[in-house]
């Protein structure tokens, strides 16, 4: 498998199709520029479904990846290595952030165990049935997969991909439950953006101190020394310092560009990923929205090299999709005003009719002619 041939697959969203919905934005009642940034994202939707008017957003699905890394064993995470099945079940269970929003909204969640830590009897057979690998490898002494590993963990996430646009899904909020998975991630973008680790390592969404901090910053400068051998190649670098729920995420995202299916990204994993995909297919971000600030400064640098404008910034640091889920009611907001709001009257332009807007007639001008 080469990533890079995704280059050839991925075609940009339809640019006619988003001139006519400028087109059509120019005529709507409410003035240009008045609804601020929902015109922009109301436009690039109605681009990526090659439809003006855009159509209203119907099928969400939450995806949700998990794993655990080998190198949360070293402390650099708030929460126990080896715990994400934790985080897994809490979403099942409609205990967490995203799953009450989900919830809520009426959202389907799907969650997908790439590389979870702990026995399969403990999660449902439809959520363990796709794992790699158990855990991924201690990435700043040892690889995170094996080669054949990093490239069925990509399938993996191409063939979650295929499933939800085939059953409909007409949008996706991505996002990751694991634990130790900002510091592969924080390794990823330090690497592809040429950054130190002390510009790229942050707390993480469960927060962590400043010992904790420094051996994480540890782990990440060790890594890039792995890294950067393998830059040239993005499937090699999935396998040195990913891991089987990144490697994933990277083939869903590059698979969901393929398949035309927009995707709303969530914290510094799910950026990680993207920037990985950036990397073997330059057209692919051009289906993929940032969906909220993080607080993670690998994020940022992702970001900015993605050129992704997030959509929010409430300082949610919690992960697991919740900060992408928040933004979902934007971008269906911005499509039901595109599509709904009714445009201006037409100007015709035409010269009025002798006598128009008065009570007199040809004949009683004639009559006073007379």
């Amino acid at each position: 498998m080469n990533l890079d041939d995704f280059s050839d697959l991925i075609e940009r969203p339809d640019s006619g199709t988003r001139r006519a919905a400028e087109e059509r934005r120019e005529r709507l009642a409410v003035p240009p520029g008045a609804l601020g940034r929902l015109d922009e994202l109301g436009e690039w939707l109605s681009a990526a479904q090659g439809a003006a008017p855009v159509r209203p957003v119907e099928q969400p699905r939450v995806v949700l990846f998990a794993g655990d890394h080998g190198v949360a064993g070293l402390g650099v995470s708030g929460r126990a290595a080896g715990s994400a099945h934790e985080l897994v079940r809490a979403v099942l269970d409609g205990a967490s952030p995203v799953a009450v929003l989900a919830r809520r909204m009426r959202v389907p969640v799907r969650v997908i165990d790439a590389g979870l830590d702990c026995d399969p009897g403990l999660l449902p057979e439809d959520v363990v049935r796709h794992r790699v690998r158990r855990g991924s490898g201690r990435i700043d002494i040892e690889d995170a997969l094996t080669p054949d590993e990093a490239e069925r963990a990509v399938r993996l996430g191409m063939a979650v991909a295929d499933e939800e646009a085939d059953s409909g899904t007409d949008l996706v909020v991505l996002g990751d439950l694991s634990v130790g998975g900002t510091t592969p991630a924080a390794t990823l973008i330090a690497a592809l953006c040429g950054t130190d680790a002390s510009v790229v390592t942050g707390r993480g969404g469960a927060g962590i101190d400043d010992l904790a901090w420094m051996r994480k910053c540890a782990a990440v400068r060790d890594a890039l020394r792995r890294a950067r051998p393998v830059l040239g190649d993005q499937l090699e670098l999935l396998a040195a310092v990913g891991g089987a729920d990144l490697a994933a995420m990277t083939g869903f995202l590059l698979q969901s560009a393929v398949r035309r299916m927009p995707v709303v990204l969530d914290g510094v994993v799910a950026a990680a990923c993207a920037l990985v995909g950036q990397r073997a297919a330059f057209r692919a971000p051009d289906w993929w929205l940032a969906g909220q600030v993080s607080g993670e400064p690998a994020q940022a640098k992702a970001l900015d090299r993605l050129a992704l404008n997030p959509l929010l910034d409430h300082g949610v640091t919690v992960g697991e999709g919740t900060g992408a889920m928040l933004a979902l009611p934007l971008v269906q907001a911005a499509a039901a005003l595109a599509a709904e709001l009714p445009e201006r009257p037409e100007d015709t332009g035409a010269v009025p009719a002798p006598g128009a807007g008065t009570d007199e007639g040809p004949e009683a001008r004639a009559g006073d002619a007379t």
